[in-house]
This record gives structure tokens, sequence and C-alpha cells, in this order.
């Protein structure tokens, strides 16, 4: 899925006096502290990191509290969605006005009616809400369903995610990929057919360059005519 990157990390952790006895657990408490949030530094959500102590020796900053400060070398998973880029998710809520994702177990987005393409028509069907295409009836949106979504906007503030389903390859996966696989399929077929045409109009061509082959060797030539005299 786009968005996603790893990215390292020179960090600077700030500790209490306090924590000295388990720097390491006080440490993870810092970092995690970071996770599911967007960060300005890094332009993205830390979804996850690892990390390793750049000096055994900390530094104490001069103060009331006397902090001490750990450098550490991190790695950073992070996830960024921008405008126009495709993002999966899982189908929490369906309405005739909006349909409502999840994305990543954290992140919520949703599709309003306006960005839903006109192929798509709301039905309710034994107290079920759904999107069903009319051009092809397999092709349905309903809660649980994983769809592909544009991301239109994002706001960084409240991990709100504003989708689209007007392009032609958003919508349920599921569909969307066996109908990219069926495609393909056609197009290997047809290829090899293609592929098979031109091999039964090359055969002339094919006995010609064999006999030249034959004539050019003339001890072959030579050991054919005997064995055709005997």
């Amino acid at each position: 899925m786009e968005g996603l990157s790893v990215s390292d990390a020179n960090l600077v952790v700030y500790l209490h006096p306090s924590t000295g006895n388990n720097v390491h657990k006080a440490i993870l408490r810092e970092l995690s502290s970071m996770l599911l949030r967007y960060n300005d530094t890094f332009e993205g959500i830390v979804l996850a990191y690892e990390f390793n102590i750049l000096d055994k020796d900390a530094k104490i900053l001069p103060g009331v509290h006397p902090y001490f400060t750990v450098r550490l070398k991190a790695k950073l998973l992070l996830y960024s969605p921008k405008p126009d880029m495709l993002v999966e998710g899982k189908v929490v809520k369906v309405t005739q006005e909006s349909i409502h994702v999840i994305i990543l177990g954290f992140l919520s987005a949703v599709i309003i009616d306006r960005d839903i393409r006109e192929e798509f028509q709301y039905k309710s069907k034994h107290g079920k809400q759904l999107f069903v295409s009319r051009s092809h009836r397999r092709h349905v949106i309903k809660v649980g369903t994983m769809i592909r979504l544009l991301v239109k906007s994002v706001d960084e503030e409240t991990l709100y995610i504003y989708g689209s389903l007007l392009p032609a390859h958003t919508g349920n996966i599921i569909w969307l990929d066996k109908q990219m696989e069926d495609t393909s399929l056609t197009d290997g077929s047809a290829k090899r057919r293609k592929g098979n045409d031109g091999e039964s109009v090359m055969q002339e061509p094919s006995r010609i360059s064999a006999e030249t082959v034959s004539v050019n060797n003339d001890h072959h030539v030579k050991k054919s005519k005997k064995h055709k005299t005997q």
C-alpha cells in the first residue's frame, strides 16, 4: 500500500533522573508516546520503531530538574497518506450518503455520496446496507468489505481521511484483483494465439535456413549423397 516508508533517525531523548535505574524502560515509554500520532518532523504517522543506544554515558542538563539526555539511532515505520494516493481499508459503516472505512486498524476515512461514482447504486437488502455496481453485480461494497480508495485530503490533527471512489480502479479489492487477473489471462491467451499464427507463417523461411546450412557443410552433403547411392 502506498504511503508506508522506513526512516532512519538520530534521536535525543530527555529523561527524568528518577528513571535512571531503568533507562531502557524510560526510553520505550518516551518513544511509545510517538506511536499512532502525526509527527511534523518526520511528516508522517509513526507506526512502529526499533532503536540502539549510541552512548553508554548520558549527558546531564543543568537546571532545577537536572534531566539527562540519551542519544539514539532509530528506525521508524511511517505512514504518510497524501492526496491522490491509493489506500486500502475495511468498510465499517454504509449509509445512503456515505461509506465509512478503517485503515490500518486506527485511521478513519469517509467517502461521501458525491465522491462515489454513479456506477454504484445504494440498496438495503435483508437489513444490510450496500452499494452494488450497475455494470457488474458481483462488485459489491458492504460492511466488512476491503476496498481501495483514492485519498482526497487528510486532516493530520484528527487523523481523518476524506476519500473518493470516482476512479475506475477503486472499489472492492477482491473484485478488482479478479478483474485484473482475468484481463491478464485473456491478454496472455491472445498473445499465444498470435504467436502460433506467426509460427505457421514462418515455417517456409525456417526450411530455407536449414537447407542453407546443409549446403555449406560439404562433408555433410557428400555423406548424404553416398548414403543415398547405397
